[in-house]
C-alpha cells in the first residue's frame, strides 16, 4: 500500500528523517516505533502531505505522492490522526462526523438557495451514516455531545469515527492510545481489528504502549535516528538486541520500550 524510498526530512542542521525506507503492506496493522527523537512523527508528517520530503520518494499503490497536499491524499483514500486530537470543539460529535466527507451541496451558496431538497437529502443520508458509525464505536449515546467536553479516549474514537465517514484505504494513528485510560484503549484496539478484519483498512500506528502494539500490530518497524533500525513482529522486535540498545543502551524488561 506504502512504499517509502531513502526518505531525508532535514530541519537545518538537524535529520530528522535521515534516509528512512520501509514498505506498508495492504491489509496490514504495521506498528511504528522507537525512542524519543527517532523521527516517527515526522515520518507521518512527510507520508501524510503535512511536511515536504528534503529527498526520497513515498509511493502509494505504485503511485508516486511524493509532496501531495493532505487534501489531495485525503481524496486518494489516505488519512491521518493526531497525537492531540483536532475535534471541531463546538459542534455536536455528530456534526463533526457528518462534516467530513467533502464536496456536499451545502457548501456552495447558491445551492442553498435553489436546491435546499438536494442539501436535506444529503444531510439525511450523512446523519445515517454518521450513527452507523457512532455504533460502530459504540458511541451513540454521545452523539448530541459537543466535542470539546469529550475525555481523552472519546475524542481519539471520534478520530477513528471521522476516518469511517470516507472510503479510506490507509489510516496512519499517531499516538491513539496517548492520554487514554485502559478501558477505552481496549476499545479503540476493538474498532481498528475489525476496521482491518471487516472493512479492509490498513493501518500504520506509532505507539508507546507495547502491550498495545503487540496486541494489534503485525509487523513492527523500529525506527532510530531517523532511519529504519529492524522489522520483525512484535515477539522478535523486543527481543531484538539492536533495539534495545537503541532505547536504553542496556539491559531492557518489554515494557520498558516506549518511544513517543
Amino acid at each position: 500500500m506504502i512504499r517509502v524510498e531513502d526518505l531525508h526530512r532535514h530541519f537545518g542542521g538537524f535529520r530528522a528523517v535521515d534516509g528512512a525506507s520501509l514498505t506498508i503492506d495492504t491489509g496490514s496493522i504495521t506498528g511504528l516505533i522507537g525512542p524519543n527523537g527517532a523521527g516517527k512523527s515526522t515520518l507521518f508528517n512527510v507520508i501524510a502531505g503535512d511536511l515536504a520530503p528534503t529527498s526520497g520518494r513515498v509511493f502509494m499503490d505504485g503511485e508516486d505522492i511524493t509532496g501531495l497536499p493532505p487534501h489531495e491524499l485525503f481524496h486518494k483514500g489516505l488519512l491521518r490522526t493526531f497525537q492531540l486530537a483536532h475535534e471541531f470543539a463546538s459542534m455536536t460529535v455528530r456534526e463533526n462526523l457528518m462534516m467530513v466527507p467533502g464536496g456536499q451541496s451545502g457548501e456552495t451558496i447558491w445551492k442553498t438557495w435553489f436546491q435546499r431538497g438536494r442539501i436535506d437529502r444529503e444531510e439525511a443520508a450523512l446523519r445515517k451514516r454518521a450513527d452507523e458509525v457512532l455504533d460502530f464505536l459504540t458511541i451513540r449515546h454521545l452523539s448530541h455531545e459537543k466535542a470539546g467536553n469529550l475525555s481523552g479516549g472519546q475524542k481519539k474514537l471520534l478520530e477513528l469515527g471521522r476516518t469511517m465517514m470516507v472510503d479510506a484505504k490507509v489510516v496512519f494513528l499517531d499516538e491513539v492510545g496517548a492520554g487514554v485510560n485502559r478501558t477505552l484503549l481496549g476499545t479503540i484496539a476493538d474498532a481498528i481489528i475489525r476496521l482491518n478484519r471487516e472493512r479492509g483498512y490498513t493501518f500504520c500506528v506509532i505507539e508507546h504502549d507495547m502491550d498495545f502494539i503487540g496486541k494489534l500490530c503485525d509487523p513492527v518497524i523500529v525506527m532510530a535516528q531517523g532511519h529504519v533500525l529492524a522489522r520483525g513482529s512484535a515477539k522478535d522486535i523486543m527481543s531484538n538486541e539492536e533495539v534495545i540498545e537503541a532505547y536504553l543502551g542496556t539491559g531492557l524488561k518489554n515494557k520498558d520500550m516506549v518511544g513517543a
